[in-house]
């Protein structure tokens, strides 16, 4: 399971933490290195849901807030509107001012850090068991207290704007990707990027974000997670005490647009300072929640292929687009493929690649589209099935020895609409896929009416006008 996150307030980048495909080992042989914990979960009055899942190797606790907001319900004009605030998250409270966060959790020994992600929204901190109180009592005054004042607000969207220069408009790889989603959806709100467009980050006033807040930011539109050395009973006795007396807020669903069918694949060129050409293939595909959803053109089987073919075109030195590309013919300097199986809304199947010295990127894209072709005409075999399976099995196993990991799967799946129950679903759904569901996967959706082609052509800085981000 991957998610695309955005680089968090504190500085710490997320992204692709969620790969619980690509990688594992043999089914006789994997176990955890510690006895199943128990997972409980309640909801306190004012809406709050809390999950708490004790494990008592060692005497820390992770602690994450988890707010159903993110860049996907965003609209035209306040694009990266959650992510701002996010970084205002840290910059005062009535009762604590800018800064206050980050020193109390750092004086008690803990680390803390915020992402934000095109569903949700999360902070968290990693402290002492003793002191999981003063995590829920800084989260708890912030849920519903920020001051949000004009003259933190002017300073912080500088430091934005700066991380937007920084991380999209100077990193070439990041530009396609923008570029290429915007052009992949029409109507879909995964068309915007998550930090926003450049020139609605410009127009966005401190009263916006506190709108925003003031619509989102309530303990009925959260969940908290707790994993670690501590009693679920201790953890409903603090939940009630600070958070309880948040007020809940009136949430109002946003209206899902669906996005429109495409007639045709979508190509687009990205002219922009950079070393080596670089290419992206998105295909459109489902998630996990459409399946689940009821759809009656998805089903659950197709779902888990589509995370097993990410396995066999990008699990490893082994995989295919490695082994083929990079070390066999020597076309691609670097190849991958990326499925999102836990996103909130139909996403995209992704293959990007540099191509080797000497190579361009016709030849790369036609060396791709060769591999997914062979995909659909020619069934993977026994072993290399069983081989992509042991892998993400494996990756799934060891990924739940890190607390952290067990608290963001299921802060993520309840934050997109999906049970927390089902991450212990998942093994077995893996071992069920069968070679000719990866092939009916890899017929039904890597077709060119769901494709979206877009190229990195490096240029001069010398031939592109002075204010241009990329040209299309």
């Amino acid at each position: 399971m991957q998610s695309r996150f955005h680089q968090g307030a504190k500085g710490g980048v997320l992204s692709k933490l969620f790969k619980l495909a690509i990688a594992s080992l043999a089914f006789t042989a994997i176990t955890p290195t510690h006895a199943a914990a128990e997972t409980r979960e309640f909801s306190l009055e004012n809406g709050l849901k809390v999950i708490v899942q004790e494990d008592h190797r060692a005497p820390v606790v992770v602690s994450q807030v988890w707010y159903k907001i993110g860049s996907s319900y965003e609209h035209g004009g306040i694009t990266g509107i959650s992510h701002a605030l996010e970084h205002m998250m840290f910059q005062g409270t009535a009762r604590h001012g800018p800064g206050e966060f980050s020193r109390i959790i750092s004086e008690h020994g803990g680390e803390e850090n915020a992402f934000t992600g095109i569903d949700y929204t999360a902070y968290f901190q990693k402290l002492d068991r003793a002191h999981l109180a003063v995590s829920f009592e800084l989260e708890a005054d912030r849920m519903r207290g920020l001051t949000l004042s004009d003259q933190e607000f002017g300073k912080e969207i500088k430091v934005v704007m700066e991380e937007r220069r920084l991380r999209t408009e100077d990193n070439p790889e990041a530009l396609v990707d923008e570029t290429a989603r915007a052009l992949s959806f029409q109507t879909s709100p995964y068309r915007q990027p998550i930090i926003g467009w450049m020139n609605d980050i410009e127009q966005l006033s401190a009263a916006d974000l506190r709108g925003w807040y003031r619509r989102w930011y309530a303990p009925n539109n959260a969940v908290v997670v707790v994993v670690g050395d501590i009693v679920t009973d201790e953890v409903a006795a603090l939940a009630k005490k600070y958070f309880g007396p948040v007020p809940k807020s009136p949430v109002l669903p946003v209206k899902s647009r669906t996005e429109v069918v495409q007639k045709g694949p979508r190509r687009v060129t990205v002219r922009q300072p950079a070393k080596v050409p670089y290419l992206f293939m998105g295909y459109k595909v489902p998630v996990l929640r459409t399946a689940i959803g009821g759809s009656k053109h998805v089903s659950r089987e197709e779902v888990y292929a589509l995370e097993v073919l990410a396995g066999v075109l990008s699990g490893g030195d082994s995989a295919r687009l490695n082994r083929r590309l990079v070390r066999e013919r020597q076309i691609a300097a670097a190849a991958n493929a990326q499925y999102s199986l836990t996103d909130r809304l139909d996403s995209l199947f992704v293959l990007e690649a540099t191509p080797a010295e000497g190579r361009t990127v016709p030849e790369l894209e036609t060396a791709l589209r060769e591999e997914i072709a062979l995909l659909k005409t020619k069934a993977i075999d026994a072993a290399e099935l069983r081989r992509i399976k042991t892998q993400v099995i494996a990756n799934d196993v060891y990924e739940r020895d890190s607390m952290f990991y067990q608290a963001m799967q299921i802060g993520l799946m309840e934050a997109v609409g999906l049970d927390w129950r089902l991450k212990d679903q998942y093994v077995d759904n893996i071992k069920a896929v069968t070679a000719e569901e990866v092939q009916s996967a890899a017929r039904k959706y890597f077709v060119d009416d769901g494709l979206t082609v877009a190229i990195m052509q490096p240029v001069s800085s010398s031939s592109l006008p002075a204010t241009a981000e990329g040209a299309l």
